[in-house]
């Protein structure tokens, strides 16, 4: 256990490195483009967490929490890399449209990446529970609960970008052309996932304890 938990603290750091890279770090390492490294170094965490789960005996992780505990303790995660990731990267959305902004198209498909490399993290949570119960009344409360402190969130940035916009005048507004606007959006996506998954992780961790 001891040992696992070194693993996953390693896994942590690591990690949190390759967002330093990704986000302020220098421009180049080693002649590598700081960015690419980072997000070669975030890819390369995903895939050593898979296989140091998929190594993990049956019975391990399952015992700590439940399926839907873990499943929002890994989407917080993910959520909160991402949306530092977007929102730290939002300038280069400041210019031409996507088909002429190469910067502003890596950025795209690297939030894609992070999002199906999500995807396969959490297939392989959900398949050690296959025997098992994945939901009950308590998840479907908590998952409600969530849900509505998302909506919520979602729906104040939403109001608050519609006043921002509406209610500027067009000479402040330089900062927002259409591809930042598009990505404003897609932050707001992110945010509300983040609240979401927050609100199921913490709500499942108050029960636990």
């Amino acid at each position: 256990m001891a040992l696992q938990k070194g693993l996953f603290v390693g896994l942590g750091v690591l990690a949190t490195a390759s967002l330093w890279l990704l986000l302020a770090g220098p421009s180049k390492v080693l002649g590598i483009d700081a960015g690419n490294a980072g997000f070669a170094l975030l890819i390369g965490v995903t895939w050593m967490s898979l296989y140091a789960l998929g190594r993990m005996p049956t019975g391990g992780i399952e015992k700590q929490m439940s399926p839907g505990e873990w499943k929002a303790w890994t989407g917080l995660g993910f959520t909160v890399a991402i949306a530092i990731y977007a929102i730290g990267k939002a300038h280069v959305f400041d210019g031409p449209s996507m088909w002429h902004n190469p910067d502003a198209n890596r950025v795209g498909r690297n939030i894609a990446l992070f999002v199906a490399a999500w995807a396969i993290l959490a297939q392989v949570l959900q398949s050690r529970w296959k025997d098992g119960v994945q939901r009950d009344e308590r998840d479907r409360e908590i998952e409600a609960r969530a849900s509505g402190w998302a909506r919520m969130a979602l729906s104040i940035y939403a109001i608050g970008l519609a006043l921002l916009l509406g209610f500027s005048p067009a000479d402040w507004l330089a900062w927002a052309p259409p591809p930042m606007i598009a990505h404003l959006l897609v932050i707001g996506l992110i945010l509300s996932c983040l609240v979401e998954f927050a609100v199921t992780a913490v709500s499942y961790w108050r029960d636990r304890r």
